[in-house]
């Protein structure tokens, strides 16, 4: 792939590389303890509710902090507020990775900061440098994304069995954000000064006025919400069905795999089409038919969640995209992604322990599945809406 920014000249490969290399922080440094999860609460004693919230806490940080991520860029500008992240992030690894129980939820709380800023903001980048690129880009980032969450999730176990331990494993994972700092210096240098006009910010409260915004931000929130119930019960679910712990285990490693092969394909689909309401639709109803396969084709459970990963990485790469060609600004699209991230999340947090819930009070994880296959419905009427040609996001 091939992009230029002319405004910057020579700058623009180097701004691209930056890009996709915080983009390799984003899900890594999130769920990449999870393989480690029992060794965390074996070794401080944890309750299991204790131990989910080494979970829910990241999820809750983004959806308090996705909102303000648009008047941090409006006061530092782009640039500093994503290195700002960077920053966050290592933190959080580094305190997470000391051996205190306390500093082991702090660094996970911080952890989930700096990546609700990240998250927010490289749409809004991409809206004002790549414009012309924003499918592309974006699913370029979507799928480093995902190959990097699959690769830490690979990794950790076997480099805590062999001496580092848990917390040497995650503090392991800091070598994504660090080689992001080091190649974002020179966009420091290079970035626009931030603005500090009150116009932006009326401008990008309006568009919590807006259908458009509300139908991007359900059809990505939504999706939000079945990805973190299907991503944190799936082991459980397969187990009940009959599978082995370890069969579990490739088969959740594979749904990762799965959620990042839409960037591959997505972005050369998308410009060769002109309405986008169909494939919108239509990757949500694959999560619909990757939930009802679990529950009525157990059997074939590996097509299903390969089904259920690729709808739903498709999903999310449709919907930054839809913010980055429906935005006008690239501040609006910052807000407009911290709109959909917070109300995303903020249902991502209730999700996997309200199905849990249900799960407990039914006995089997047949009602769950079928309320993430009724979920994704609504997420692609949502998604056909948002997918209409339209000419911006208006109160």
């Amino acid at each position: 792939m091939t992009l230029s920014l002319p405004s910057r000249g020579k700058q623009g490969a180097l701004l691209i590389a930056g890009i996709l290399m915080i983009a390799t922080t984003l899900r890594v440094t999130f769920t990449g303890a999870a393989p480690l999860l029992d060794a965390i609460r074996a070794e401080y004693g944890l309750t299991t509710a204790q131990t989910g919230l080494l979970t829910t806490l990241p999820l809750l940080a983004f959806a308090l902090i996705s909102p303000l991520a648009a008047g941090v860029a409006r006061r530092f500008g782009m640039e500093r507020s994503l290195f700002a992240a960077l920053v966050l992030i290592s933190a959080g690894i580094a305190l997470r990775s000391l051996p205190s129980p306390v500093l082991l939820f702090v660094g996970t709380a911080i952890i989930g900061c700096g990546i609700a800023l990240g998250n927010v903001l490289l749409p809004g980048m991409i809206k004002r440098d790549f414009a012309g690129h924003v499918a592309k880009l974006t699913g370029a980032y979507s799928l480093t994304m995902g190959a990097a969450a699959a690769l830490g999730s690979a990794a950790v176990v076997p480099l805590a069995e062999q001496g580092a331990g848990w917390q040497g494993a995650l503090l392991a994972l800091m070598v994504f954000p660090l080689l992001a700092m080091v190649l974002w210096l020179p966009a420091l240098r290079y970035g626009a000064a931030a603005n500090l006009s009150q116009s932006g910010a009326l401008h990008s409260r309006g568009i919590w006025r807006s259908a458009l915004a509300w139908q991007l931000t359900l059809f990505l929130g939504i999706n939000s919400l079945i990805y973190y119930i299907v991503i944190g019960w799936l082991p459980s679910i397969l187990t009940t069905l009959g599978f082995s712990e370890m069969q579990a285990g490739s088969l959740h490693g594979i749904l990762q795999l799965a959620t990042a092969a839409p960037g591959l394909l997505v972005p050369l689909i998308l410009p060769r089409l002109n309405d986008h309401r169909g494939i919108a639709a239509l990757v949500a109803l694959m999560c619909a038919a990757g939930s009802l396969g679990l529950w009525l084709l157990p059997g074939h459970a590996a097509l299903w969640v390969v089904v259920f990963g690729f709808g739903s990485g498709a999903t999310m790469i449709l919907g930054l995209t839809f913010i980055g060609l429906r935005a006008h600004s690239a501040h609006q699209a910052a807000a407009l992604s911290g709109m959909a991230q917070s109300v995303g999340y903020l249902l991502a947090a209730c999700g996997p322990p309200l199905m849990g819930k249900i799960h407990d009070a039914s006995g089997d994880w047949h009602i769950p599945l079928l309320l993430c296959a009724l979920l994704s419905v609504v997420m692609a009427v949502c998604g056909a809406l948002a997918g209409r040609d339209q000419e911006g996001v208006n109160p």
